[in-house]
């Protein structure tokens, strides 16, 4: 996707003012009017702010702000919209308006891009304005320009990624402070790393929806139908258990070429050993590891939340629009993108209170099984499809947590065998 000329008779270059309206002023908005009154250079000013509540008390002029999203979609002035609102449907009629007025715009919402992402990229293609949202997955770290420009033609082996720094608070607090899930989602709360309903977090939503964009930029995969599972079932005895293995509890979003081409991808709690570089990312941190043909293994860490992190990838795509910067999609438009496929194997921790509650008779291997007084776990080998395809892991207070390397191909299934308990020892699990 070449830069459009409308886009350059917009005036926008590096000498040229960006005039900005903002929807929303909450953390990441009022983040974002600090620091661009402390970084003057950028030539960059909001002249309005789009709010819903006019009566709260904020701490900038009234003046700047208005409850008319048409103030800052139908002025001619303002050649940056700024998107950074929680609600989807609102947040993709403000971009896709703002697009249609021939204004760049710039957004953090990374469930509307997540739904919207077919729509968004022909709207692209049809107004030829820049859509940049480096904001919206990983705050600080900037892994979506890496993906397009550093990786552009770079073979991605694998990707592995803690993108969600609520989640990953909490699982530092069961870990290294022996908290319970309740105690340790109540102080993420207390915090500020949570919100008052941390659901979207705690299951997976908000990490499924960042990994789905990014598998775009990775590998050309558009998909917003991920499996995915968030940490609400992991049990403190699961931590307890992570411990004597030599392992640390995350949420991980990955995604591995296979030796088909294809490409595995999902979110799901995993056990990282000490020395792999996400066990490093702690508290509301987030952080990446790429690995590729030409530049082999590279991590990427940085926090994941918070008012000026985000603000500064904002910041960051504020001053891209001045070199007329878009995002070209480049595994999607240039290369033959990727296939996902759910035809390989994973290898998994599964605790449970009852025997009923797990198929046994599902896994294609049994490796090793404990039958506890309160809490019984096993670990085997499950089709990828069975995750797929059933529940019965997401029910009944069942914890599915994946080994680590736990993608394993069907060839490499078959070199080693598998190593199956005998159905005597399987009923008395």
């Amino acid at each position: 996707m070449s830069t459009g000329s409308n886009f350059k008779n917009q005036g926008m270059d590096k000498h040229k003012k960006l005039t900005i309206g903002l929807f929303g002023f909450g953390v990441v908005g009022e983040g974002l009017y600090k620091v661009l009154h402390q970084t003057p250079s950028l030539n960059a000013t909001i002249k309005k702010v789009c709010i819903k509540n006019s009566n709260k008390k904020r701490d900038a002029p009234k003046s700047l702000f208005t409850i008319d999203k048409n103030e800052l979609l139908n002025d001619i002035e303002i050649n940056v919209i700024v998107e950074v609102i929680n609600e989807s449907g609102a947040a993709f009629e403000i971009v896709s308006t703002a697009l249609k007025n021939k204004k760049a715009v710039i957004s953090a919402s990374k469930k509307m891009i997540a739904e919207h992402l077919t729509e968004l990229l022909e709207l692209q293609k049809e107004t030829r304005m820049p859509f940049l949202y480096e904001a919206a997955a990983g705050a600080s770290i900037p892994i979506i320009r890496n993906l397009e420009e550093y990786y552009d033609n770079d073979l991605l082996h694998s990707m592995r990624a803690i993108v969600n720094g609520s989640t990953n608070f909490i699982l530092t607090k069961m870990f290294e402070e022996n908290l319970d899930y309740e105690q340790a989602l109540l102080l993420a709360k207390q915090l500020g790393f949570a919100e008052t309903d941390a659901s979207l977090d705690v299951e997976g939503y908000d990490a499924k929806n960042k990994w789905s964009f990014l598998l775009t930029h990775a590998y050309g995969i558009i998909t917003n139908q991920l499996v995915f599972r968030g940490i609400q079932n992991i049990d403190k005895h699961d931590a307890i258990i992570a411990k004597e293995k030599g392992f640390e509890i995350k949420l991980v979003a990955q995604a591995k070429k296979l030796s088909d081409g294809k490409v595995a991808a999902f979110v799901l709690p995993q056990f990282v050993k000490h020395d792999d570089p996400l066990s490093f990312v702690k508290n509301e941190y987030n952080g990446v590891v790429v690995e590729s043909a030409f530049a082999d293994k590279q991590f990427f860490y940085g926090k994941g939340a918070g008012s000026f992190p985000t603000a500064s990838a904002i910041l960051s795509d504020l001053s891209a629009l001045r070199y007329q910067y878009k995002y070209e999609y480049k595994k999607l438009y240039h290369h033959l993108p990727h296939e996902l496929t759910n035809d390989f194997y994973v290898s998994v921790y599964v605790s449970f209170n009852d025997n009923e509650d797990v198929p046994k008779e599902n896994f294609v291997s049994l490796n090793e099984w404990h039958a506890g007084e309160k809490r019984k776990y096993m670990i085997g080998i499950l089709p990828f499809s069975e995750l797929k395809e059933n529940g019965w892991w997401k029910e009944n207070n069942v914890s599915l947590i994946l080994m680590p390397d736990g993608i394993i191909e069907k060839r490499e299934l078959k070199k080693s065998g598998v190593n199956a308990i005998d159905e005597m020892q399987m009923m008395a699990i």
